[in-house]
């Protein structure tokens, strides 16, 4: 990879290449999950989690079988164990339940795929004449003969518990690597007359590994071209599946349009009839039906979300924070942050502002280049503004403070106490006109 971080911490899809593993196999509800570190074992074993989560590390790095082996004392006896590789994120659930299934603690059973270019994976060996699994050879030790086969193992397999144990304890080095090789362990189930199946992918997708920056932005066009193409099947209009990319969970109505470029990242629920615009990034929201996000936004919910009324209008341009939370039909424009507030119905601040934990009531305007200074420099206080307020540009409202329902507060102006309801509020220099001034002119005197 080229890179001072561990592969397996690479990230697709907004998640690394490990802990989709894990959470692939969470799903299947296992007693354990037992993960071999080697190279920066710390950072992996810090940036991992899911339940029933244990780690043990390879040191030195002698193989695949080899690292098997270091997972021996804490595996059962009995029951079905069930190995993948922790750089091949995008195997699916069904997948993995077939193949212990298939194994049902009694069986070996092998994720096979044909490929038709397999170099550098192990060749799946048959009897002529049966047809039965025999052998795997990796690459470096086959034969042309052998190279020539196009069913390759993937390194993925469910053994039974009790049988892997013993075939981990004959395995040698003896081949081109000086490596132990978990493939061995196939010979070994066959000269003890022990049925070893096949089951396969549903896509190729789910058996490719991670080797290289180029093969990991291959991996992640084809992941969110999948999630495209499932979007579309459900009637998502997309503007160019090929340029769109969901880093968590994305949810759509009907009726829902996404122009180019846009990432979706956490939790995302997009309600009836959503516009998204061109070039935006959203992270936990929801955003009610009707609701229309032009170009350009950011919206970064985090832990506390983001909220989009039906029918609301956002952007191009704009920025929402944690806990913004936008009533039906509020308007946000171009360069206006919101953060930790609420707007009721038909709230508008349509350009250059900022509103930080304030509570607005329907049918404000908040003017051009106006904010909530929320901020004391040591905690964090609330603005209250009523229904029916205008707030004029370039306007200061210090907080903490309330204004009433119908105020009016005057262009300019730095509010720093409660207005009553219905008043006009303005706090500004008297403007003067001073006679006899001139306006400084620049020194043409050579230096």
């Amino acid at each position: 990879m080229k890179s001072a971080q561990p592969k397996v911490l690479h990230r697709l899809a907004g998640k690394s290449l490990l802990q989709h593993v894990v959470d692939t196999v969470t799903a299947l509800e296992t007693s354990r999950i037992i993960v071999v570190t080697g190279h920066g074992a710390d950072a992996v074993e810090a940036a991992i989690k899911g339940p029933q989560l244990a780690f043990v590390r390879q040191m030195p790095q002698l193989g695949t079988g080899h690292a098997v082996q270091q997972a021996l004392p804490l595996l059962p006896d009995d029951g079905t164990v069930l190995i993948l590789n922790g750089d091949v994120p995008l195997i699916e659930a069904a997948t993995a339940r077939a193949l212990a299934e298939a194994c049902g603690g009694r069986r070996l059973a092998l994720l096979t795929i044909t490929l038709d270019d397999p170099s550098g994976y192990g060749r799946i060996l048959r009897h002529e004449a049966s047809g039965a699994i025999r052998a795997i050879v990796e690459h470096k030790d086959a034969s042309d003969a052998q190279r020539a086969v196009r069913e390759v193992y993937t390194g993925v397999m469910a053994a039974p518990a009790g049988r892997l144990k013993a075939w981990l304890a004959k395995l040698t080095n003896d081949n081109v690597q000086g490596e132990y090789y978990l493939p061995d362990v196939v010979a070994m189930a066959v000269a003890e007359g022990l049925d070893v199946s096949a089951v396969h992918p549903r896509c190729e997708a789910e058996v490719l590994g991670v080797n290289s920056p180029a093969q990991l932005a291959d991996l992640e066009r084809r992941y969110q071209r999948a999630r495209a193409e499932a979007l579309m099947e459900a009637g998502v209009r997309l503007a160019d599946p090929a340029r769109f990319d969901v880093r968590g969970q994305l949810l759509c109505g009907s009726d829902v349009e996404i122009d180019v470029n846009c990432v979706f990242e956490g939790r995302v629920s997009l309600g009836d009839g959503v516009r998204i615009g061109a070039n935006c990034v959203i992270r936990d929201a929801t955003i009610d039906a009707g609701a229309e996000i032009q170009a350009f936004t950011h919206m970064e919910g985090g832990a506390a979300g983001v909220h989009i009324g039906a029918g609301a209008q956002v952007g191009p341009f704009a920025r929402l924070r944690p806990g913004a939370a936008l009533g039906p039909e509020v308007h946000i424009g171009n360069f206006v942050e919101v953060k930790n507030s609420t707007l009721a119905r038909g709230a508008k601040a349509n350009h250059l502002a900022y509103l930080g934990d304030s509570t607005v009531g329907e049918r404000v305007n908040f003017g051009a280049g106006s904010i909530t200074a929320n901020y004391d420099g040591a905690n964090k206080h609330r603005t209250t503004i009523g229904n029916d307020v205008h707030v004029g540009s370039n306007c200061v409202l210090v907080a903490p403070l309330t204004i009433g329902d119908g105020a009016t507060i005057g262009g300019g102006s730095t509010i720093v106490a409660s207005v009553p309801a219905g008043k006009l509020a303005v706090a500004r220099a008297r403007q003067v006109a001073i006679g006899g001034w001139q306006r400084p002119v620049k020194n043409k005197t050579p230096r």
